[in-house]
């Protein structure tokens, strides 16, 4: 299994939803833009149904850790709600957001491979070469966060990760962004 990457790129991230809502795939920049700012992942994403963007918060129980988990909801998913799907506060509460609406699969939630694909595809149009998978949307966040100046313990618990050592590897801090830091620092 390839090892998948952040995008480390703001502009990468900016031109993905331009191309997106360009192309009308207002749920794909839903789930994308809930990914990168969650820290969610897909298969958590995947079961959220209207209701769950209907208050303040998204609270979830973990698929893969059995825990409780609650994300404010973000400007940018906001923004993406009222410019892109204007009538979601009328959606059905129970109904899945991200079902297909093609005649053959029509209300079946999408699948990971689904989500990967399109993921790949949009960051290859949008000028990454980096190896794009479901699990970049989580590790986008955790780079940004991190970017940021956000402690590695905070980011290490969002993400549910055993120690910082695994969060630095996981989000894709490498030797050379190390060495910089030893070099900027010279006293």
């Amino acid at each position: 299994m390839m090892e998948v990457q952040p995008i480390k790129s703001k502009e990468v991230i900016a031109k993905m939803k331009e191309l997106m809502s360009i192309d009308g795939k207002a749920k794909e920049l839903l789930l994308f833009t809930i990914g990168i700012n969650s820290a969610l992942r897909v298969s958590d994403i995947l079961r959220l149904r209207w209701k769950d963007l209907k208050g303040d918060v998204i609270k979830i129980k973990e698929k893969k850790t059995g825990k409780w988990k609650e994300i404010p909801i973000t400007p940018a998913v906001m923004s993406v709600l009222e410019e892109e799907i204007p009538d979601w506060r009328e959606k059905p509460d129970n109904e899945y957001i991200f079902t297909s609406e093609s005649n053959r699969n029509k209300g079946q939630v999408w699948s990971r491979q689904y989500v990967w694909s399109f993921l790949r595809d949009y960051a290859r149009r949008a000028g990454w070469t980096e190896a794009v998978g479901t699990h970049t949307m989580r590790k986008t966040w955790g780079y940004h966060a991190y970017q940021a100046g956000y402690p590695i313990e905070l980011i290490q618990k969002a993400l549910n990760h055993s120690s910082p050592a695994i969060t630095l590897r996981y989000i894709g801090i490498t030797r050379e962004q190390i060495f910089d830091a030893y070099m900027a620092l010279s006293l």
